[in-house]
């Protein structure tokens, strides 16, 4: 059918409208997955200097993907955790990796630097980024705790717990009736 008649109606009846399907965004497993083949085709392929960093994105990777529902459903921090583990660090090592090893790493390619030297650099910003990402969230988290607390310390702290006798925000020991009492407890004078 051409554009003319689908925009005045002059479509069949037995057209069937064709729909996008969008597929689902990658499960923790299949992050976590992600990384782990980057680290293992690395590993023994490049040099130790890049196989540190790939290790350094992957443990930050492992310890994110279980809180990206944290970031909120759409978010751009999210985005970039997903996207670092399944696109971003996988391209940029697997274009070294296709690299011959001399080529890579001794021959300049762009500014006075090798391509071992630029993945290098893109590995570092990928890291960078990474860990400022779960340090939000570890500080979101953090922030919660402490909220949690003070909820609970003025839920309980000062009237909750307090029992008949005993200074407010204390509890007397068990069996006695408040801290004046119990046995061997002898009342204070005054000098």
């Amino acid at each position: 059918m051409s554009w003319w008649r689908r925009l005045f109606g002059g479509g069949r009846a037995e057209e069937v409208e064709q729909t996008v399907a969008i597929p689902a965004p990658p499960t923790t497993e299949q992050i976590v997955t992600s990384v782990d083949a980057v680290l293992e085709r690395a590993t023994g392929r490049a040099p130790a200097a890049v196989t540190a960093r790939v290790q350094r994105v992957a443990e930050t990777v492992h310890e994110m993907a279980p809180r990206l529902d944290r970031l909120g459903a759409g978010s751009q921090q999210a985005h970039t955790v997903v996207a670092t583990a399944t696109s971003y660090l996988p391209e940029a090592v697997d274009a070294y990796l296709r690299l011959p090893r001399d080529f890579a790493d001794r021959r300049v390619v762009d500014r006075g630097k090798t391509s071992l030297m630029i993945l290098c650099d893109q590995l570092d910003l990928l890291g960078a980024t990474i860990d400022k990402i779960s340090d939000a969230v570890s500080r979101a988290d953090a922030v919660a705790l402490v909220a949690h607390g003070r909820f609970l310390e003025e839920k309980f702290g000062t009237s909750g717990l307090t029992l008949p006798g005993s200074a407010p925000g204390t509890l007397a020991p068990p069996g006695s009736s408040g801290p004046e009492t119990g046995p061997g407890h002898r009342p204070l004078e005054a000098p």
